[in-house]
C-alpha cells in the first residue's frame, strides 16, 4: 500500500511539473523547462524509494553490466555480415520480380490477353 502511495505521489509530482510548464506561460522558456524538468526528477527520486522502483533500479543495474559482457563485432565481421545481407536481399527482389512477372504471363495468356 505504502508503494501504491509513494508511486502515486511521484505521478502527481510529474503531472505538476507539467503543468507548470502551462501555468508558467508568461515566463521565459528556461524556467517552464525547469519546471517539467523538476517535476520529472521529484518524481523519479519518489518513485526509486517505492520497491518496485529499487527493482527497477538494480535490474539497470544489471543490463549495464550484462552490455560490458558483450563481445561485439569487428568491423570486418560487420562489413561481411552486411554484404551477405544486402546480396540476399538483392537475390531475393530478382526472385521476387521474376516469379511476380511470371505470374503476369500466366494470368495474361489464361484471360486471353497477349501483348
Amino acid at each position: 500500500m505504502v508503494d501504491k502511495i509513494k508511486l502515486t505521489l511521484a505521478l502527481v509530482l510529474v503531472a505538476a511539473g507539467i503543468a507548470g510548464f502551462y501555468v508558467l506561460g508568461a515566463s521565459p522558456l528556461a524556467l517552464r523547462v525547469l519546471a517539467v524538468l523538476g517535476g520529472l526528477v521529484a518524481g523519479a527520486g519518489v518513485a526509486l524509494w517505492s520497491e518496485p522502483g529499487k527493482q527497477f533500479f538494480r535490474f539497470s543495474q544489471e543490463s549495464i553490466a550484462e552490455t560490458k559482457k558483450v563481445v561485439w563485432p569487428t568491423r570486418k565481421e560487420t562489413m561481411q555480415t552486411t554484404g551477405i545481407v544486402v546480396l540476399f536481399v538483392i537475390v531475393m527482389a530478382l526472385f521476387l520480380w521474376m516469379v511476380d512477372a511470371g505470374l503476369l504471363l500466366l494470368v495474361n495468356l489464361l484471360m486471353g490477353r497477349s501483348d
